[in-house]
């Protein structure tokens, strides 16, 4: 006589069966989910640095006389304190006053 296949539920190698494909599933499709997420993260990261905005640079004023030119330092150094301008453009704007 010819036996066929178990009929009704299925036995405990096949529970375990069924489990450990069920779980490899859920396991790979939660890494690649993670992995496309961490992808899209990087990608939006790239291009805001591409597109982030530029400063603009300002030009120091020409060099004034008297007491124009203590009052064009005091007004430099207020805004360097406020930091307004860096430490290299408060320099800049000064050695220009300067001359």
């Amino acid at each position: 006589m010819l036996r066929r296949g178990r009929i009704g539920r299925p036995g405990l190698l096949g529970t375990v069966a069924r489990t450990a494909v069920v779980a490899g599933t859920a396991s790979a499709t939660a890494n690649a989910v993670n992995r496309r997420g961490e992808q899209r993260a990087a990608e939006q990261q790239a291009y805001a640095a591409q597109n982030a905005p530029v400063q603009p640079v300002y030009a120091p004023p020409a060099a004034p006389q008297g007491e124009d030119l203590v009052a064009k330092l005091e007004q430099l150094g207020k805004l360097h304190a406020t930091g307004v301008l860096s430490d290299a453009e408060f320099a800049a704007a000064k050695s220009q006053l300067l001359g």
